[in-house]
């Protein structure tokens, strides 16, 4: 089976695990868009868990060979909730029961990543370097208007 033809089949297997893709590219990597039904502040993990079985149950299947795979997670088009990755070599250790489900579950989770942490993160980190550079003004001219001139 060509690339072509695992991609076209991914996309019904995920969606037939519940799944609602919204954008499927299934070069290596693998890029997968898919809406979430959980539309909170975080990705839903057993939602993550339906969409890496539906591509274990095909891998184990001979239907897909293993890629990377690179999943946006999305409340609404463009309303990017979270992001995760699996990387190939995890899928095939499973297969050969080299590592358990808990750990190839736990290696995806290590890779999640939430839009709006990042989003946090990106506005804290130059407020604080302002915030730093203002209290490194201050303290110059606190010093020069304490009196001390020595």
């Amino acid at each position: 089976m060509t690339g072509d033809e695992q991609t076209t089949d991914v996309e019904p297997a995920l969606r037939s695990y519940g799944i609602s893709v919204e954008e499927i590219d299934g070069g290596d990597p693998l890029e997968l868009t898919y809406m979430t039904a959980f539309p909170g502040r975080e990705v839903h993990h057993p939602e993550i868990g339906r969409a890496l079985n539906a591509l274990i149950d095909r891998a184990e299947a001979d239907e897909w060979d293993p890629v990377r795979v690179e999943a946006t997670v999305v409340r609404a088009p463009g309303d990017v909730l979270g992001t995760w990755r699996a990387e190939p070599e995890w899928f095939e250790a499973l297969a050969a029961y080299e590592i358990s489900e808990t750990e190839f579950s736990t290696r995806v989770l290590e890779t999640l990543s939430h839009a709006d942490e990042a989003a946090a993160a990106g506005d804290e980190d130059p407020a604080a370097a302002e915030a730093d550079d203002d209290d490194a003004a201050r303290g110059d001219g606190d010093r020069a208007d304490s009196g001390d001139r020595s």
